[in-house]
């Protein structure tokens, strides 16, 4: 059952309803732990695949060009008529070379020339006014020059000033930024010790704190005693010889069925039903008549509800009976009072047991050809054997429960009699 709950990741709510809170938590982390190792397994394929894909080109490829016979195209210099000879053309690139230097050193000699001209007759047609007007500019353009540099300066001086001014007043605001934490922290001080004061003269916020550290306590003892209970259980069962295999969440051997039983009277119609390798069922009906119809071709073959000598049928095994008659006949007892009960709505079994605190419901997986608790590791290969070893060990790590008294039947028919007939 919980292996098909895995695999379709999907649990319906008939089914959920029929677990625990313990059941459910269990559940819970085995549906993530799938989820966390398929997402693994699609990693790893995902790796896989593009380790196989090729590497894409870059789209640069080289082509030669072909000729007229269909071959690579190739030319030897001076093979071809029309081709110069080598001396013509070392030649032609001697003469193109020397035209190229004439030309630059006729370009430096025409600039040398230009300048000596320049310098000879300028002499000459300089005028007085025009030099002295030349002068003016270049004194008005000095005395711009300085007042440019002036202001440049005042710029500098007012900007190192500011600069100076707004260090200051960083360093100002830091300083009171710095008191008025320390003041505000001294006056969180101060209030923390006076709700402190308060909190310890208040006897609810004593008796509060008495009780989360009592919890804390309880939580550290249980999930030590958690470990020791699961380590000390599965060591039991397995020397007393009770279980068929101790399996991890997602598979293991399968327990090998009961040794074919004598027939009896009332059985023996049932000896030749074999379960059905292979057939996935659904794990919950709302038909009355196919968890019947389950019961006899599955259940009956595998001697489910009777005695281990097989003398009758267990005074704990209870037919499809409603979850509020399972608690009504089990109020009549003390705590340890259990009944197995098969579910009105799942293809299953549901273990209900009296405690302290009222009742409580373990559904009981029995999907594998064995039988175990919805979350346990722990499997069976008889339902008598599951309700056997659980007389001497607590049905859950953390509650204690222990079956120590079966209820029986009400007084008249047994509710289990439309299952054997």
């Amino acid at each position: 059952m919980l292996q098909q709950i895995l695999a379709d990741m999907f649990i319906e709510p008939e089914l959920l309803a029929e677990l625990n809170e313990e059941q459910k938590q269990v559940l819970f982390f085995k549906m993530r732990e799938e989820q966390v190792r398929r997402w693994k397994e699609r990693e790893a394929r995902l790796e896989k695949e593009e380790a196989r894909k090729p590497k894409q080109a870059t789209g640069k490829c080289v082509s030669w060009r072909m000729g007229a016979d269909s071959d690579v195209w190739v030319w030897v210099m001076g093979e071809h008529s029309a081709d110069k000879p080598y001396e013509q053309i070392c030649d032609e690139i001697m003469a193109e070379r020397a035209a190229l230097q004439a030309q630059r050193e006729a370009e430096e000699l025409r600039v040398k020339k230009e300048a000596e001209l320049v310098k000879r007759f300028s002499n000459v047609l300089l005028d007085p006014d025009l030099e002295s007007l030349r002068e003016e500019e270049a004194r008005q353009a000095h005395a711009k020059q300085m007042a440019a540099e002036e202001q440049a300066r005042r710029e500098e001086e007012m900007k190192r000033r500011e600069a100076e001014e707004r260090r200051k007043a960083e360093e100002e605001v830091r300083r009171l930024e710095e008191e008025r934490a320390q003041q505000i922290y001294m006056d969180l001080k101060e209030v923390q010790r006076c709700v402190q004061g308060q909190e310890k003269e208040d006897p609810e916020w004593q008796e509060t704190l008495r009780k989360s550290k009592a919890a804390d306590l309880r939580r550290r003892s249980m999930a030590k005693q958690t470990r020791e209970d699961h380590r000390r259980r599965s060591v039991k069962a397995l020397e007393q010889g009770r279980v068929a295999a101790v399996s991890k969440a997602f598979g293991g051997a399968k327990p090998a069925l009961l040794p074919k039983p004598k027939e009896r009277t009332m059985t023996s119609t049932f000896d030749t039903l074999k379960r059905k390798p292979g057939v996935r069922r659904s794990l919950s009906s709302s038909s009355r008549e196919n968890i019947v119809r389950w019961f006899k071709e599955e259940q009956l073959p595998l001697r489910a509800g009777f005695l281990k000598d097989q003398s009758g049928i267990a005074p704990w095994f209870h037919g499809i009976i409603a979850r509020q008659e399972a608690e009504d006949l089990l109020c009549q007892g003390a705590p340890g009072y259990f009944l197995v009960r098969v579910s009105e709505r799942i293809m299953g079994y549901v273990l209900s047991y009296r405690c302290h605190e009222g009742i409580k419901h373990f559904l009981i997986d029995a999907t594998e050809s064995c039988y175990m608790l919805l979350g346990d590791q722990i499997r069976f290969p008889t339902l008598t054997d599951l309700v056997e070893y659980h007389e001497g060990e607590p049905i859950t790590m953390s509650g204690g429960e222990q079956l120590l008294k079966p209820c029986g039947q009400r007084k008249g028919q047994a509710d289990y009699s439309d299952l054997f007939t």
